[in-house]
């Protein structure tokens, strides 16, 4: 079988001035998986390169780019699995780690854990030495103009008293 990698950007209605960011985005996330597998890599380093090159493009809201929270913080997550093993690593909630599907991967494969969250992922990064990175090395300026309008409740339906 011939090997293929294949990546998404999302699944949302793109804004066409957009278009063309995530088309860039998603191959040259192809093209670093495609250069591992190239050189003889497995296929989980060629899914984590590409990964890795999509976290570190704020165009994707994972990793830089990523929405905020209410607080005004980003927390991530990710997941990672080998097939042939039936292994899965995961992490939620994370914060202040540039590329958490390494994160994912660290669990999967020296932890006996399945998924760590929050501080107990980030206790986990800390001990396997994963450099930790600023607020702003993960939000962008686009993410805290969105954090900062209010949000619109207009879209919810509340019944009446006619409906009871």
């Amino acid at each position: 079988m011939k090997p293929a990698i294949i990546v998404h950007g999302g699944a949302w209605d793109i804004p066409a001035q957009e278009q063309e960011a995530h088309r860039q985005g998603t191959r040259r996330a192809v093209e670093a998986g495609w250069e591992v597998l190239a050189a003889g890599g497995s296929a989980l380093d060629a899914a984590e390169a590409a990964i890795v090159v999509m976290e570190n493009d704020e165009t994707f809201d994972a990793g830089r780019g990523s929405f905020l929270n209410a607080d005004g913080q980003v927390e991530l997550d990710a997941g990672f699995m080998n097939g042939h093993g039936l292994e899965v690593g995961a992490v939620a909630g994370v914060q202040f780690i540039r590329n958490p599907i390494r994160l994912a991967r660290a669990v999967m494969e020296r932890s006996e854990h399945v998924l760590l969250v929050a501080q107990g992922a980030q206790r986990f990064a800390q001990k396997m030495g994963f450099e930790t990175c600023d607020l702003t090395d993960l939000a962008v300026p686009r993410e805290f103009e969105r954090w900062q309008k209010p949000v619109s409740l207009t879209h919810l339906t509340l019944p009446t008293s006619s409906s009871v």
